[in-house]
């Protein structure tokens, strides 16, 4: 007697619907899905990279700004291809200071192809500045100096006095420095800012 075929087994009821697809996005939905995401990451990356930049354009125009010592006349002090970080708002809040290590647009009369040149204020507005006997002397008195490096001598040259709005600049490194000794004082408004902390070489990071 031949056997009858098994009745299927009834499904359970599905009130999903039939699987035609209708409860998914279908392949131009997701790929204007996909673009619509890489176009929001795209503008978020933009913004935050011109972000960043405008900060850096802020930081360096009025801030800080780094530069690199070129030449040994800040020898011990600085020495060659040291990085440093310049305040440029210090003397907006307060005056040039004796002793202040400033970086300032080159003069004229310096012929070297360096477009900014780093020394130490010696001489203020108004004060008589001369170098004899070795030693520097401000209106009249020695002026001590205990950044100098030993047996380092300073060059003759006659009194002169500083004017209003200049300052009198030299380098440390005495024998090896072009400054105020050979183009006279400075004025005021070519201090780019002043030398506060050095960056590298990492083992002489510090303040100045």
């Amino acid at each position: 007697m031949q056997e009858s075929a098994p009745e299927p087994t009834p499904r359970a009821p599905d009130d999903r619907g039939p699987d035609d697809g209708s409860q998914r996005p279908d392949r131009a939905s997701r790929l204007r899905l996909r673009r619509q995401r890489s176009r929001r990451q795209v503008i978020e990356w933009v913004l935050l990279l011109g972000g960043a930049v405008l900060v850096a354009i802020v930081i360096k125009t009025f801030l800080f700004q780094a530069f690199y010592i070129p030449s040994e006349s800040m020898v011990p002090t600085l020495k060659v291809h040291d990085r440093v970080l310049v305040n440029k708002l210090s003397y907006r809040l307060h005056g040039v200071h004796r002793g202040d290590i400033v970086v300032f647009t080159k003069p004229k009369r310096e012929m070297s192809n360096i477009k900014d040149l780093v020394k130490r204020v010696i001489a203020l507005p108004d004060e008589t500045v001369e170098g004899r006997d070795g030693h520097v002397y401000v209106d009249g008195h020695r002026l001590l100096e205990p950044y100098l490096p030993a047996g380092i001598e300073t060059r003759t040259f006659k009194a002169q006095k500083v004017p209003a709005n200049a300052v009198w600049v030299m380098g440390d490194n005495r024998p090896f420095s072009e400054d105020s000794t050979v183009f006279g004082p400075i004025p005021k408004s070519s201090i780019v800012g002043r030398v506060f902390f050095r960056v590298w070489p990492l083992g002489r990071i510090g303040f100045l």
